[in-house]
């Protein structure tokens, strides 16, 4: 089981939080740049679809097209919000299984996912969430 890892980051100016804590049915993953749990998402896969053990920290790995997303608490308020909560979900989901199954846990736990982003217009969007990707690539190393 994962115990609590967190780290406070600064991403395109402003403040984020991502926290990741391990439960024994699933895997709690928050990012935040508000100071609220946000968006919650659930990502599942069965155990029975292969992950991609060969991406480095350089790459980050595809997200398998078998994940099922399932909204839990929240709502984007836009079809681009909701599809970029969607994109931080699928990702995490997959750092977190690919990093699980690294270390020989043959568990696939599901991933929850809280998005709560700081919404700015002039904010690269891309580049927070290689920021918040990068991150976590540390936090579950």
């Amino acid at each position: 089981m994962l115990s609590v890892h967190s780290t406070s980051v600064e991403l395109e100016g402003v403040p984020t939080e991502i926290v990741v804590q391990g439960f024994a049915d699933c895997i709690l993953v928050l990012v935040t740049q508000v100071g609220k749990v946000g968006n919650l998402i659930q990502a599942s896969m069965p155990l029975t679809i292969p992950l991609d053990l060969d991406s480095t920290n350089t790459t980050l790995p595809a997200p398998p097209a078998a994940i099922q997303l399932t909204p839990l608490l929240g709502g984007a308020p836009s079809e681009h919000l909701h599809t970029l909560h969607s994109l931080y979900a699928s990702q995490i989901a997959t750092i977190i299984w690919v990093s699980e199954a690294k270390k020989m846990d043959i568990k696939r736990r599901n991933v929850v996912v809280g998005i709560a982003l700081h919404r700015d217009a002039d904010a690269d969007e891309r580049k927070t969430f290689l920021g918040v990707m990068d991150h976590l690539y540390q936090l579950v190393k």
